[in-house]
């Protein structure tokens, strides 16, 4: 036999070998052993559903029971099938020390269209006179809340709870007694009414006013990861309005790790960072990642800038109006400007739909410019 014949039967052995691993492969395409249950992390067709069962499962912490209660409630309120409401309402939820300065121009917006709108006012530190019939009687039971503290969170909640109980209310606003329209109520109905997202201002901030207020304390269902930073002044959808109120695990983190004053002077201030954290784990792609109230920090101080009567035109208003770029800072040393476009329903559109904060002289020029405009 020559040397050239031995040499070509030499391989037979991997060809069988190879055919063996083939027709197992199969076998396990075809008919996959279901009693072994794993997840798959290296494919993601239809052959990864089969090979999932074969693969060794890959090891996660194991979620406390609070932390499994939350995120079951949390994604059974997400897949809930939506009843329409036959008069689908926008809750309007005023956050107030008292009065509402601006009562008169949000009888204006609101005129004319009774059965589309629900309105709640949470006074915190004295009964508000009202002037307008469309306020009275829409006050909750309040209590006294402190700036930077769990109290503004508890009135936040407050307000949803009972803006919930009208269950034609599918969108929740919330606004400061410094609060305007900048549009009429058509444009503000459509505009939260036809999407599917929640706007919540929201970033990952890694300087000391970000990241820097994150505690270790929040371990293990809050990771430094997950820390996001953005204002208070949100407008959501209904199954986040219930996803807030059902919460009490990350709430009890934040009321427990996250105030002013705590861990050797570091402040933390939970209406900036436990709204926007919750919501972006919750549910990431459901929220717009900015507000849909516009604020002017510019002036880098503490607090925003605050617009007297001499400058309220009808050009700044419609300077407002026309921004189309969601902007943050970084607080570290670096202060990135991070800018993002507004996309309604994946189209550009101005961003914001109110403004704050306007001092109560304003009043005045704001019901003469409000008067000569359908839309900025």
């Amino acid at each position: 036999m020559s040397k050239r014949t031995k040499s070509s039967r030499r391989p037979l052995w991997v060809i069988v070998l190879i055919s063996l691993v083939c027709i197992s492969l199969i076998a396990v395409y075809v008919y996959p052993p279901k009693q072994y249950a794993s997840s798959c992390y290296l494919l993601s067709s239809k052959v990864c559903g089969h090979l999932e069962y074969w693969l060794p499962p890959v090891p996660t912490r194991i979620l406390t029971d609070d932390e499994l209660t939350a995120r079951v409630i949390t994604k059974d309120i997400l897949s809930m099938t939506k009843v329409p409401s036959k008069s689908p309402k926008i809750a309007f939820m005023f956050l107030t020390p008292g009065s509402l300065p601006f009562e008169k121009l949000w009888e204006k917006f609101f005129l004319g269209h009774e059965g589309r709108f629900s309105i709640y006012v949470h006074a915190s530190r004295e009964k508000p006179v009202h002037v307008s019939p469309l306020f009275i009687d829409r006050n909750i039971r309040s209590e006294k809340v402190s700036w930077g503290k769990i109290s503004m969170v508890d009135a936040e909640k407050r307000l949803l709870a009972n803006a919930l109980q009208d269950t034609n209310n599918q969108h929740f606003v919330l606004l400061s007694d410094s609060c305007v329209p900048l549009h009429n109520f058509d444009y503000v109905y459509n505009y939260l009414m036809e999407t599917n997202v929640s706007f919540v201002d929201c970033f990952a901030d890694p300087g000391p006013h970000g990241a820097g207020r994150y505690s270790e304390r929040m371990l293990p269902e809050i990771e430094k990861k997950d820390w996001r930073k953005g204002s208070q002044w949100f407008s959501i959808k209904r199954q986040h309005a219930l996803i807030l109120l059902a919460d009490s695990l990350y709430y009890t983190k934040f009321k427990l790790y996250c105030k002013p004053a705590m861990e050797g002077n570091k402040n933390c201030y939970a209406d900036e960072h436990y709204l926007p954290t919750v919501l972006s784990m919750a549910d990431p792609t459901g929220i717009a990642n900015w507000s849909v109230t516009h604020v002017d920090w510019s002036e880098g101080k503490w607090h925003p800038r605050s617009y007297r009567a001499k400058e309220v035109t009808f050009e700044l208003m419609k300077n407002i109006t026309s921004i189309e770029e969601s902007v943050h800072v970084t607080s570290d040393s670096k202060k990135i400007v991070m800018r993002k476009r507004c996309l309604w329903n994946g189209m550009q559109r101005p961003c914001y739909l109110f403004a704050r904060k306007f001092c109560p002289e304003v009043l005045e020029n704001l019901m003469n410019i409000f008067s000569n405009f359908t839309v900025f």
